[in-house]
């Protein structure tokens, strides 16, 4: 019996330093960071896509959030939650979320203060570049289409409280955007003033617009110009 004991030793004790050094080593383990509860922390799900605190996503298609008017993120923010926008990701996120909390997001991305990415660099014809700087800043009266400018403000760095900026985006956000309103994919509320003026656009006009807005860089501490009394082109619903 006593043989029979010592065998049984014997085989336990490698387990039993196993499990000693086990224990040993989770007794030194560092222990894990609170978790911090603030709207960064909450909006990782956001910032998962367009980029750490929302500078744009890398793949050219999730835009920048950061330093955009609020008035501006929240509209778009009910209209993916509200189905006038349709992205099956953010309809699902957004769908379960409060009016009051889609402002706290809105206004947490406006808030924030980051230097934009180099612009995309990219031959442009002198026709396309010509076609482009034309619709930008002096519009087009005949088509009864207003100046970028207008709107979008001097700098095309948007206007508070709610005309986003149309500098610091990539090419291919611009495109799939313009299209999509030209195409009733993208709505606004009514009356949806940038799907009247996407109609508006011939297909050379968007690609043109995307080639030269993407190629623009946005100065060093840009903000969007501040609200003005002034009326705006067209009546948009989606603006005070």
């Amino acid at each position: 019996m006593a043989g029979l004991h010592q065998a049984l030793l014997r085989r336990a004790l490698p387990v039993l330093g196993l499990l000693a050094c086990a224990t040993q080593a989770l007794g030194q383990a560092p222990t894990p960071a609170p978790f911090e509860d603030s709207m960064a922390q909450r909006l990782l799900a956001c910032t998962g896509c367009h980029g750490p605190h929302g500078r744009a996503g890398r793949d050219g298609y999730y835009p920048r959030l950061a330093g955009k008017p609020a008035g501006y993120l929240y509209q778009q923010l009910l209209s993916f939650r509200d189905g006038r926008r349709q992205y099956g990701p953010m309809n699902t996120l957004l769908t379960p979320l409060s009016d009051d909390y889609l402002q706290e997001i809105a206004r947490h991305f406006a808030s924030l203060d980051l230097p934009y990415p180099p612009p995309q660099s990219r031959p442009l014809a002198a026709a396309d570049r010509q076609r482009a700087q034309a619709l930008v800043r002096q519009g087009h009266a005949q088509r009864q289409l207003p100046a970028c400018q207008q709107c979008h403000g001097e700098a095309l760095l948007g206007r508070q409280p709610g005309v986003p900026g149309l500098l610091g985006l990539p090419r291919d956000y611009l495109m799939a955007q313009l299209a999509a309103w030209r195409q009733g994919e993208r709505r606004s509320q009514s009356p949806d003033c940038m799907a009247a003026i996407a109609r508006r656009l011939e297909p050379e006009d968007i690609r043109a617009l995307a080639d030269w807005l993407s190629a623009q860089p946005v100065p060093a501490g840009a903000k969007p110009a501040p609200a003005s009394e002034q009326r705006l082109p067209l009546r948009c619903g989606d603006l005070p």
